[in-house]
This record gives C-alpha cells, structure tokens and sequence, in this order.
C-alpha cells in the first residue's frame, strides 16, 4: 500500500500546525477542534430543502435534519455521524449527508445523537435505534417511500451496524440497507492495524482508547455488549451492506473482519477497499480528491439495492 500523496500533504500541514491529538486535548478542545474539519469537507452541495426537526427519544427529544434531493418520494438514509461516541453533531456532519443524498438519489435523515462522557454507552445506540424507528413510522412526512437504509462513519459506522441487529431483535423497523464507512466494530480486542496504524495517520490508538475510555468507563455496558462490539454478535439475517474502510486506518482490521463475517452469515456485502487512504476521509473531500468517487460508488450500490434511479 502507499499513502495517497494529497493524504500525505495534508498529515504534514497538520503536523506543521502542530495539530495536537485528541487525546490530549480537554472534551470541550476535542469538539472545537473537530468542528473545524468543516472546512475539509468541501462545497456544500444544493438539496431541495433542509429541515431541522426533534424526535422523542429515551433521554429526551433527539435533534435531527432532514434532507431531501427532490419532491418525490425516495428511500431514506438515516445518518448517523462519527466523533468517537464523544465528538460531532448535525454541523459535522452537514456536508457529507448533503453529498450522501445526491450521490444516492435518498434522503437523508441526520442523528444528533447524545455524547459521553455526558451520556454513557449505550446511549448512543438507543437514541439511534429511536430515532430510526420514529422516521420508519413517520416515512412519508419525510417523503419517503417506505425504504429505509442507516449509515454512519467510524463511531456513526458503529451506530449503523448496531441499530439493524437491535431491529432484528425488536421486531423492526425493517431495514434494507446498512452503511458502514470505516466503522468501529470490536472495542473487545485491538487488531494488529490498531497498532501499525496507531501514529502518524490523524486518528492515534491513543485517541482510540481515550474515546473507549470516555464512552465505557462507569457505563451500563461493557466493552463486549453488542451494541459496542457487534463484530461478535450473529450476523445472520441482517440487510445488505456497503462496508467502506481505509488502509491507513487503525480501525481497517475490524472493518475488514465485519465486511468478512456478514458475506459468512449470508450477508449480500459490498466491500470497498482504499489502501491509500486515512481514517476520516469521508469527511476530507476538500483537500482529497479520491473522496468525491467513493461517494459516487457508495452512491451506486445504494441506488442498486434500494430500486432508487438517480435523475
């Protein structure tokens, strides 16, 4: 593998700003640092109409944004951002649901999901699961046609591959489509990638455990609940998947080993490799340009498996 050089040149702008890793930053630092990735994702691109909205959730109303591509009824993605369970929000991750929608033909429905260390896993995931059922219920408010996908990066990818197993066990909703960009699946082991990828390349095993630690330590869960690990969870019945990772990524290993074990289970699984690339490039459009096609080839199979036909 060799790293993409417009990767390359920006982990050297970041390392001649002195960019200070998560870790040792304070969580108020962390989250103002992260907001002003917004200015790597970017143009935003033009939706038909944005729409912020609150749902009822089960430590209070959950803030979400509603995009929409067009007038017609079409699938809904319901998007869930990263930030390591602790960082992020609808502002992050505006940009990027913008450029999901278009290169997907659906809307987008946006999570502002509840962060430790204020609130402990598994928060995350049953705001998540919460929401996603209340736009199952109210689909067609949202000009919805009655499919419905999640997605999610890293934390988000975690979110995205946890709420289809808590529906397999609720009884719904009914989910067509998971997509999982470089998600974390398995805070239990720390595969090798963890630690060959662990300097150097933005997102540090440092950091990693840094995020863990303030997202598990006094939480309700433990590391192995599979609304933190799905990795060890049973796989089988659960939609089809677009799994995204990076070469470069300390979370590569377990995104590898999740796309493996949903083909095992029986999963129709899209595998989208990218050896030259970072953790987080999904949200680095305006300094990569590799990102602009992976939407495009997320954007494809999504249109293939959800029946959506891209104008």
């Amino acid at each position: 593998m060799t790293l993409d050089p417009q990767v390359q040149g920006l982990l050297e702008q970041f390392q001649a700003m002195g960019l200070k890793d998560f870790c040792d930053m304070s969580v108020e630092e962390a989250r103002q640092t992260l907001a002003l990735f917004i200015q790597l994702e970017g143009d935003a691109e033009d939706v038909a109409e944005v729409k912020d909205l609150e749902v009822p959730g089960p430590g209070g109303d959950i803030p979400v944004r509603a995009y929409r591509v067009s007038g017609e009824a079409r699938p809904i993605i319901v998007y869930y951002h990263g930030g390591g369970f602790v960082l992020g929000d609808i502002e992050v991750a505006d940009k990027p649901c913008r450029q999901l929608a278009n290169a997907s033909d659906c809307h987008v429905v946006s999570v502002d999901y509840r962060l430790a260390p204020e609130a402990k896993a598994p928060a995350g995931a049953e705001d998540c699961y919460a929401a996603t059922a209340w736009v199952a219920e109210h689909a067609s408010e949202l000009g919805g046609d009655g499919r419905l996908a999640v997605s999610g990066d890293s934390a988000g990818g975690n979110l995205a591959a946890v709420v289809p197993l808590m529906a397999r066990e609720r009884g719904g909703p009914d989910i067509a489509l998971q997509i999982l960009l470089y998600p974390i699946v398995d805070a239990v082991n720390e595969s090798s990638s963890r630690s060959e990828n662990g300097e150097g390349y933005l997102l540090t095993q440092a950091s990693m455990r840094w995020f863990e630690d303030h997202y598990l330590n006094g939480a309700d869960v433990d590391a192995s609940d599979l609304r933190v690990s799905p990795l060890h969870g049973d796989l089988s019945g659960l939609p089809p998947a677009i799994v995204v990772t990076a070469g470069y990524d300390p979370l590569r290993d377990e995104g590898n080993a999740y796309a493996a074990k949903l083909k095992e289970a029986g999963v129709p699984t899209v595998h989208l490799q990218n050896p030259g690339m970072i953790h987080g490039f999904m949200w680095l459009g305006g300094a990569i340009g590799h990102t602009a096609g992976v939407y495009e080839e997320v954007g494809q199979h999504a249109r293939e498996t959800l029946g959506a036909v891209k104008a």
